[in-house]
């Protein structure tokens, strides 16, 4: 059965292509092997129940493949899927209208499910549990009626970077929840020589893996440095990439060796020069860099503290020795 996506407007070039290097089946995925085994075991004892999967929940920093497993799961269970966000669904006469319009089967994948507002969620509840929603037909007030609809047998698998965001009521009523973590350069280099052959990119092994090592250990990156890198070999370097290629085009994209871009880069001398190597709050970091806190929790700090970077303290960030020697800087002696 061909599976069935259903978003909203019309997909640009780069969209097409992050399809196209989606893998479509658990055995194509590379990477996040406990997960991956786990979901074989559900999906397969589900089918022969011929049940649907239990709701099931992804977490991990973004561009890991929480969308790209959810449609796997629909390919692998033959049933069609349903894509949306959290922050899509302000009503819940539109949430309302999404379940109604499911199948038997269907799975409901609902990016960054912790921005779902409280009302929203709550109708979630019995739907999740009991298969079934409540819906108020007319005005507020005693004319008001509400009625109960059944729902057909659904999964719903929900996506977040912020676990600790989602309420409890909410977390509880998922049967499976996989966190997903950053992914191995060796794994990276993998994926990379995929995507290549996908895109009708030359490349060698070297020259993946140089660009795995600086693809901060996220899937999604890696394409997209790809697709840049493609760029700049097939203009200066007769279309193949290898390890001098890569180094110098994303070097030209300001990637440094470690995979630090100027964001990174400018929090982390920030914290040297402006606050002397920290410790220092995260609101006050982000009021300093003129960026929004919960992108820094979320898409930089992740990484950085995963490498070593930065700890995290009671009192605030504080930069490590070894950001000191990346940026050819001595250690303060204090420290």
């Amino acid at each position: 059965m061909e599976r069935r996506i259903i978003t909203g407007g019309k997909l640009t070039e780069d969209a097409k292509n992050d399809n196209v290097l989606r893998p479509q089946t658990l055995d194509d995925y590379v990477g996040q092997e406990a997960v991956k085994e786990n979901l074989k075991i559900y999906i397969q004892a589900a089918k022969q129940r011929g049940e649907s999967l239990d709701h099931t929940l992804f977490f991990g920093p973004p561009g890991l493949g929480k969308t790209t497993l959810a449609g796997i799961i629909a390919n692998e269970m033959q049933v069609h899927v349903k894509i949306t966000s959290g922050p899509a669904i302000a009503k819940t006469g539109e949430m309302a209208a999404i379940l109604t319009g499911l199948s038997d089967g269907d799975i409901l994948f609902i990016d960054e499910i912790h921005r779902l507002n409280r009302q929203v969620e709550e109708m979630l509840y019995p739907a999740m549990e009991d298969f079934a929603v409540d819906v108020v037909i007319g005005n507020a007030g005693p004319q008001a009626k509400s009625i109960r609809l059944d729902l057909p047998h659904f999964t719903l698998i929900g996506a977040t970077t912020r676990a600790g965001l989602l309420s409890a009521p909410l977390r509880d009523r998922f049967g499976v929840i996989s966190h997903l973590e950053f992914y191995k350069p060796e794994e990276l280099q993998e994926i990379i020589i995929k995507s290549a052959g996908k895109l009708g990119v030359t490349i060698d092994e070297d020259g993946a893996f140089e660009l795995a090592r600086r693809s901060r250990g996220t899937p999604r990156l890696a394409n997209r440095l790809l697709k840049r890198v493609r760029d700049f070999a097939e203009v200066n370097y007769n279309g193949h990439i290898t390890k001098e290629v890569a180094a110098i085009s994303l070097d030209r994209l300001d990637v440094d060796s470690m995979g630090l871009d100027n964001n990174d880069r400018k929090m982390l001398l920030m914290i040297m020069d402006s606050f002397g190597g920290g410790p220092v709050g995260l609101d006050t970091l982000a009021a300093s860099l003129g960026e929004d806190a919960g992108t820094i929790e979320d898409v930089y700090e992740p990484y950085l503290v995963q490498n070593g970077f930065i700890h995290r303290t009671p009192k605030g960030r504080v930069v490590t020795d070894l950001a000191y020697e990346h940026f050819h800087r001595p250690i303060p002696s204090e420290k």
